[in-house]
Parts: C-alpha cells; structure tokens; sequence
C-alpha cells in the first residue's frame, strides 16, 4: 500500500522501507553469485570467495542504525534528479539508480556544509529523527529562504546528546561544517588536529579514514591503513565506527603492538624512560649500527679456476666508505658490498681480455672468499643484541653517546644487572622502541598509506618515529589535546611533535567547538588549564546542560558509600555510567560495589543494557566517554602522578568523560586549581 501523498512522514518512511529492500535485494545478488566458471585456480577461488564474504558483510543492513539521516533537495543541480537521500552507504534499487547515498560522495557534501549564507544550491536540507530503527520525525530547513531565521536544530541537538550504551557511534549525522573540512582533506597531506575534550576530534580522524578509503580505494588497498590507539581498551571503544561505515579492512594497532620485537616484561622508572625516549637516542643508535663496519687493510684475492684475481686494500676501502658514505640502511649496504666487490674483479677479468656476464658477477660475489670479506668488514647486525649491549657495557655506551648524552643520562641508561641474554632481559615498552629505530637502521620498515594517530601528545620523541616510519611514503592523520599530555615525556608542541614524526609541513587544526561535554563540566575542568597548559584555548561547548555538575564534600569515613550511592543515582538515568578513580583506588571501590550488590565493567569490556557501570582507573580514561560520571576524590587522582602537572592533566581528563553529568565527591580538599 502506497503512501499518502499529503502525508510526508508516512512517504519517508515507505522510501526507508523500499530502500532496506533495496539493500537486501544487494546482498541477495552477491549471496548468489556462482563463482565456479570464473575461477581459474583454487588460489583465484579463495580470493574472489573472500571479497565475496566481505562484500556480504558491508551490505549487511543494522536494524538499529538508520540507513538514511537526511535529505538534499536541490534547485539548479545538473546530477540525474534533484532528490538525495544522505547515509552511510550507497543503496541501488534494480535499475541501478541511487536510493541512497554515500555521505562520502561529492553530492553529499553540502548536507554537512550548506548554509544560509553559502546555499550551494541546495533548496532544502532535511534531517531525520530516529527511534530505535524506527523513523519518527524530520526537520527542514529552506536554505534558499531569506525570510526563514536561522536556528539549532533539535534533532540534530538530540542526535549529539543521545545516550550511549556500548562501544563509540560514529558522528556520520552531526558531523559539523569544521569537521567535515578535515574529513575530506587530501590524501597527500598529513593533518593534525588539536581538539580539546568533547570536540570529536577521535571520530573526525575515524570518519577522515572512511572518506579516504571512499575516494581512493584501490590505492589504499594496495597500500594499507592503520589507526593507533593508546590502550587495547581505546581500541575496543572505537573498533564499530569503521565498520558501521562499511569499513571493514582497517587494522588497528597501540604503539606497543608496532614494536613488539620483544616480550616486553619490566618497566622503567620515569626519569629512565624520558631519556630512552628522547629523540637524540637515535644518533646513538645510528653510531653503534656504523660501528660495526671495519675498514678493509688488506688486499682480496678471488680464486676462479686457475685464475687468481686481486683487489688492492685501497680500493676495497674506496668501496666501503662510499657505501658508508651513501647512508643508506645497513642491511642493504651490506648486501651491495659483494656486488662491488665482484664488480671490481670482473673489471680486471675485462683488462685480461676476458668476457665475463652477469652470472660470472653472481658467482664472484658468492665466492667463499668474498663471503668471508664481507662477514669480516660489514658483519650482519642483531638488533636486540645491540640495545642490550648499550644498556649494559658502559663503555660501548659512552662510546657513542659522546657529545649526546652526558654522564648523568648514560647512568640512566645502564641496567644495575646486565642481561645474559635477548630472551632474558626484562625489556620495557621503550626498550621495545629502542629495537625498532635499530632494526630500520639495518632494513627499511614497511610504509603504509595513511596512518591515523590517536591521543597522539602522549608519545615519546622515539615513539612519533617509530610511527613515522610506518608512513614515510604515505601521510598521517595525528589527533591529540596538549592539555591531556599525561606522561612525563608528552609532547610540549605540536610543530615538535610533527619533526620527530618526519612530517614537519603537516597542516594543523584546532578544533574549540564542543559538542559532547556541557558548558558547565567543561568550564569547571578549564580552570586547570593555565596551570598545566598556559596559552591553550578553552573549549567551549554548544551544549547548555543546567544542573549537570554537582560537587560534594564528605567524610573520610563516608567516602565509599557516598561514591556508590552516586552510581545508583546516576543508573537511574539512561545511557553509561563510568565511576572513575585513582588508580590506587580501583580496589576499594572495586569491593564497595560488590558489597553493594552493582555490577560493574573494566574499561574496554561492552556496556549493556543490563550492565551499565564501568569502574575506570583515572590511568586509562582517556578517550573514553559516558553519559554520566562519578569522580572520586580529584585530589587522590592528582597525587597519584609523579608531579603535579601531570597530575593536574590527569584530572583534567577524569572531569571531562561526561556527555551529561558529572558528579564530584571528595573527602580531601579539592585542588587548589579548581577553586
């Protein structure tokens, strides 16, 4: 039965039931394909089978994700028909013609950046309101009408506000004319964005990947993407927003994941790690890899048959020190040197009068005694053992940090107990980072297409280089908030940071509008800013939230029982709840909630209806965010640092996790920052 014509929601919502139909005669024709006849090999078969699989899944339609969420109605426009319908992937009916589009298209652009004063020819913008998968309500606005006034719109305000269960939404309905800007930049540039909290920094890089993969898909195939998180639970969080997009090929890695050269089992303590981190462990590094390489001082003779063949030390050495001399990785520099080697003998081969070929060269460099040549002068390079050595033979370490590193720092450095062994050495996460900078002295790392980096202020010197490497011959998306730099190396700037990454021409954007955290949360946390991070601008958010901060003194004594009367409290509303805490207070809190009969989650485990409250260490909230939060005692969060900037940013993060309340208790004094 047709719609009304007079009725248009009843019309949305038959186009809505004829494109899910659409979508499921896609699937279907993919479903039946019969790929027997066109497959010359098994091997063919597994391939074309597995993009057959993949494209069932991206066509799968999710009952509770809109399909559409708006609609363009264009008023000059040459494309085929005036009428488009915005969402997240592109629906065909039997004839081929468009349902619904891309929101990646080129067509889609101006619903996300049209206005009154800029119309782009567009007519009409409408939005959509959902209720489950249901479509409920829509909203217009006449781009094109000067006597329409200019208004927020409540169902884009609603879809912004909505609250969350379960891992992070994309923002695919409510991205904003700023963001999208960043969305659909270039490829060929790297990006950074300094997004305070709530200003969507995290899936502006997300759907910047999904655009990426949109408008050049069979490059990044070739050539890869990768998204960095800081934590397995940041990972876990975000890990739906790609393939609600239809994305479904991104991998997704921590820094620790990139490095994992060796079991990484100790720690270090911070003053260590700032300098195992500090970018001038690269030198010393590129010094102990050259070290290795000893000047020939003898002649080379080559035996071929009855013909013996000599090289002279001099120009065994010219050949070494230009290869030296070129800088390029050791490993190739030492695969090159027989090939130098041998060419030099068939030079002389030639001034005999003999007619030597490309084999003759091959079977010269494999010669034993070329082997044994180069096995001598440029030996073959372990990487792990090489850090070892540095961090237990003062000697060799002073040796090449000369000039670098003074006495203090090389002190740092050595272990108290050097290792016997690669597999018995309790290696720390920069260890790990250590060994990847030498092992791309010895061979190249593999480059990928586009490289997303999250909470990206917290890397070290050494750890923006291991990630550059990964995208050396492609670009980056880097997406961080200086104010949120909580490890004793975070980064001072970005212009900093951007050098060590290798990418120092990146285009940077701030990001001040906040559309997650309530002007009353976010304008409390903000008075810690000129303490910790002077200069950097507030965020200031959209959102008008009365009420949503509350602030409590308690007892000592009562401190516990106040924070779980606040987490019943806050479950009587909908949404997440995240209690969020000192680290060193996880585990009594831990049993206050037992003892209260709550059940609670550790971050990175999925919320539920059933179970909505999770229990946050202040050390992994980053990222993370919940409709309403319970901070336990702000000063335990500060002391729980080694200094008291550090801490402060720690803070800062904890009282900025809320889309929609915040309540504070505390039976120490607050912060004197916040007062």
């Amino acid at each position: 039965m047709s719609a009304p014509a007079t009725d248009p929601l009843a019309r949305e919502r038959a186009h809505l039931a004829e494109s899910r139909a659409a979508l499921r005669a896609m699937r279907e024709d993919v479903e039946a394909l019969d790929i027997k006849d066109v497959t010359a090999n098994w091997v063919n078969s597994v391939v074309l089978g597995r993009q057959i699989e993949e494209r069932i899944k991206a066509l799968a339609d999710l009952s509770h994700t809109p399909l559409f969420f708006g609609r363009l109605d264009y008023l000059h426009t040459t494309q085929e028909g005036q009428r488009f319908y915005i969402g997240r992937r592109h629906v065909h009916d039997a004839g081929g013609d468009p349902m619904v589009i891309d929101w990646r298209a080129p067509v889609s652009q101006p619903f996300y950046r049209a206005s009154r004063k800029d119309p782009q020819d567009v007519g009409l913008r409408r939005r959509f309101g959902y209720t489950g998968g249901d479509l409920t309500a829509y909203e217009d606005e006449h781009l094109s009408d000067p006597t329409e006034l200019e208004r927020t719109s409540r169902l884009l305000q609603a879809e912004i506000e909505r609250p969350r269960v379960g891992p992070m939404r994309d923002i695919v309905a409510t991205i904003q004319p700023e963001q999208d800007e960043i969305v659909r930049s270039d490829l060929s540039g790297t990006v950074c964005v300094q997004g305070g909290p709530g200003t969507g920094k995290t899936a502006v890089g997300l759907h910047r990947v999904a655009y990426l993969l949109y408008a050049h898909r069979e490059r990044l195939a070739r050539t890869g993407t990768l998204v960095i998180g800081p934590n397995r639970s940041f990972l876990h969080y975000i890990e739906q927003v790609l393939p609600a997009l239809g994305e479904l090929e991104v991998q997704q890695a921590t820094v620790d994941d990139l490095v994992a050269h060796v079991e990484v089992s100790g720690a270090d303590e911070a003053p260590t790690a700032v300098v195992k981190g500090d970018a001038r462990m690269a030198e010393v590094l590129r010094r102990a890899v050259r070290a290795h390489v000893t000047p020939p001082t003898e002649s080379l003779t080559v035996v071929r048959g009855s013909r013996r063949w000599r090289v002279p030390s001099y120009e065994l050495e010219e050949i070494v020190q230009e290869l030296l001399e070129r800088d390029i990785r050791y490993g190739a520099a030492r695969d090159a040197l027989p090939q130098r080697v041998a060419h030099a003998v068939l030079v002389r081969m030639e001034q005999a009068g003999e007619a030597p070929d490309d084999r003759v060269q091959d079977a010269v460099a494999r010669n034993p005694a070329v082997k044994a040549f180069v096995k001598a002068v440029w030996p073959p390079v372990d990487p792990a053992k090489l850090v070892l050595r540095l961090l237990g033979d003062a000697a060799f370490l002073a040796e090449h940090a000369e000039g670098i590193l003074d006495e203090d720092e090389q002190k740092l450095l050595l272990r108290t107990k050097p290792a016997r062994s690669v597999k018995s050495a309790r290696w720390s996460a920069a260890d790990a980072v250590l060994i990847d900078e030498a092992k791309d002295l010895v061979e190249r790392t593999h480059s990928l297409g586009h490289v997303v980096l999250d909470e990206a202020q917290d890397l070290s010197p050494m750890q923006y280089r291991a990630v550059g490497r990964r995208c050396t011959t492609g670009s980056a998306t880097i997406l961080g908030d200086l104010a949120q730099g909580t490890t004793p190396w975070a980064t001072g700037s970005w212009a900093q940071a951007l050098t060590h990454l290798g990418k120092p021409a990146a285009l940077v954007e701030e990001l001040t509008a906040g559309f997650r955290v309530p002007r009353e949360v976010i304008a409390y946390a903000s008075r810690l800013l000129p303490h910790m991070s002077p200069g950097l601008a507030a965020v200031e958010s959209v959102r008008e939230n009365p009420g949503s901060l509350s602030v409590r003194a308690c007892e000592p004594a009562e401190l516990d029982a106040e924070v779980v009367a606040a987490c019943v409290a806050s479950l009587a509303h909908e949404g997440s709840i995240g209690l969020i805490a000192a680290d060193a207070r996880i585990a009594p809190l831990a049993e206050a909630l037992t003892a209260a009969g709550l059940l609670y989650l550790s971050p990175g485990e999925e919320t539920t209806a059933e179970s909505r409250l999770t229990l946050v260490p202040a050390s992994l909230a980053k990222g993370l965010e919940y409709d309403y939060v319970v901070l336990d005692d702000p000063a335990a969060v500060v002391d729980g640092e080694p200094d008291e900037r550090t801490g402060l940013r720690r803070l800062y993060v904890a009282l900025t996790r809320a889309v929609s309340g915040l309540t504070v208790l505390h039976s120490s004094p607050l912060p004197q920052q916040l007062d």
